[in-house]
């Protein structure tokens, strides 16, 4: 491919424009300080970027000081997917907690106090909420990212976290379009494939994109899955009836559009992440995610010559290249505007932990004592997708070792799981800590065994609680931030 130069020209400056790239490290590289001065105006933030609040406020400092209104853009959704407290665990409860409480003012204060902590470190655009109805059980990528599994509630609850979040001054992205609840492969690794009809998805998926929207939502997130009923060819991502004829048309929507990672599988895997953005653009997508995995001078490089060899060939109109620069610039000049209103808003510091609180569901409360010996806990420990990462510690061990100290913990999994974790036990109570328990045919038969042998352990879900409660107490968290878990604790402890 022909290298282009990085001047000043309009065609360069827009192709830079619609990108959205992540960069290693903890602080802004070269290479990216001088891709803002040539028309760059966006920057995604991920864990690997994040140490402390106060490392985070001196780098997006730094990126302003190359650009003042650069979007600096962030994966937090609060629960289980936390870039903001990657290392320690989110101090908000996700989605599905929240939807299990159903109280759509503390959905809005939620919201409101994550958005006032991002603004707060020079955030201005995240990537959330989940508007996906989780009406698929064995859903491997959504699950407690989703408020629920009924799509009211979730229509509800996406319009309160939208109004919460932007009025911290910190604009929503509504994700995935046109729904992700209703899959059985992560497109991190697949192209996932939804086969319902088109009436199901206007009913169903679409419902709370459209209260998004009317709850004035400031960016979209297109999803990488196929939808026959919409587009049999192309994934939603790069399918102009999806966004253009869908999106805009019909649900009458005038913001940002924003791909999910072009690195994932569903697009890297299939058109490469050169066309793909190339196709995303001419579809209506109007910034392209990539960053997750890749990030680096050459990834932008190569994008941004994609699409500027794409427009010189005629393969993509320059209007709609134009018209895609623009809408970013459009946001940022409102997240610019927007930028004071977080510092009149007062802290709502407890709010997170009072949401775990109330949406934990408990069983067998009425006959269970509170323990004071440190217990085992036991972590039946699924593989993480993604999404969700391995970096962020999750159960309830850290909480109830505050509590009880003393308290031992192991983690544990496959077709022994149950065995070794008793073995490790050695005697003590056993408090067993699950996720999806419905979806790891594993983790079940390993709770056999324990209740079997030891019909007093605590067994605490922490994922969807599909499965039928059991032992001697079952608490279901709706997610495994650090919040739940200290919920969770407190229950178990008598705190």
């Amino acid at each position: 491919m022909t290298t282009f130069a990085s001047g000043t020209d309009t065609l360069t400056r827009d192709a830079l424009t619609v990108l959205q790239p992540g960069f290693p490290g903890t602080t802004a590289p070269d290479w990216l300080l001088r891709r803002l001065g040539e028309g760059l105006a966006s920057v995604g933030l991920f864990g690997r970027n994040i140490a402390s609040p106060g490392q985070l406020s001196a780098l997006t400092a730094r990126l302003r000081a190359e650009r003042d209104d650069v979007l600096v853009a962030i994966d937090e959704e609060g629960g289980d997917v936390t870039r903001l407290e990657v290392r320690t665990g989110s101090s908000f409860p996700g989605n599905h907690a929240l939807g299990a409480v159903d109280d759509v003012e503390l959905t809005r204060r939620v919201a409101r106090e994550l958005g006032r902590r991002l603004a707060q470190c020079g955030v201005n655009l995240d990537w959330a909420p989940s508007a996906d109805v989780n009406s698929n059980p064995a859903n491997p990528v959504i699950g407690v990212r989703s408020f629920g599994a009924d799509t009211d509630l979730v229509a509800r609850h996406t319009a309160a976290y939208v109004t919460g979040l932007q009025s911290a001054g910190v604009a929503a992205c509504t994700k995935h379009f046109p729904g992700h609840g209703d899959t059985a492969v992560d497109s991190h690794h697949a192209l996932p494939r939804i086969d319902v009809d088109a009436s199901v998805l206007q009913a169903r998926e679409l419902a709370p994109f459209r209260a998004a929207v009317a709850a004035g939502t400031k960016a979209v997130m297109s999803a990488h899955i196929l939808v026959p009923a919409l587009d049999p060819d192309r994934p939603a991502t790069l399918s102009h009836g999806v966004l253009t004829d869908l999106l805009r048309g019909q649900l009458d929507y005038e913001g940002l559009i924003v791909t999910d990672g072009m690195e994932m599988q569903a697009i890297a895997g299939t058109y490469g992440i050169e066309r793909g953005s190339v196709l995303a653009i001419a579809a209506g997508a109007d910034a392209i995610c990539v960053g997750g995995g890749l990030a680096d001078d050459e990834t932008v490089r190569r994008l941004r010559d994609a699409l500027v060899a794409a427009v010189r060939a005629g393969d993509l109109p320059e209007e709609r290249l134009a018209d895609a620069a623009e809408r970013v610039r459009a946001l940022a000049r409102w997240t610019a505007g927007a930028a004071g209103t977080a510092d009149g808003t007062a802290a709502d510091g407890e709010v997170g932990l009072l949401a775990a609180r109330r949406a934990l569901a408990v069983t067998g409360a009425e006959t269970f004592t509170p323990l004071t010996a440190p217990p085992y806990v036991a972590a039946l420990t699924p593989v993480a997708n993604i999404a969700v990462g391995d970096e962020t510690p999750w159960g309830v061990a850290a909480e109830l070792a505050r509590l009880l100290p003393g308290t031992r913990t192991g983690s544990f999994a496959g077709e022994e799981a149950g065995h070794a974790a008793l073995a490790a036990a050695d005697g003590r109570r056993v408090v067993a800590v699950v996720r999806d328990e419905h979806r790891h045919p594993w983790m079940a038969a390993a709770l056999d065994i324990l209740l079997t042998a030891r019909p007093d352990t605590i067994v605490v879900e922490m994922g969807v609680p599909q499965a039928a409660p059991r032992g001697a107490l079952h608490i279901a968290t709706h997610g495994a931030a650090r919040v739940c878990g200290r919920a969770a604790a407190e229950v178990i402890a008598g705190g």
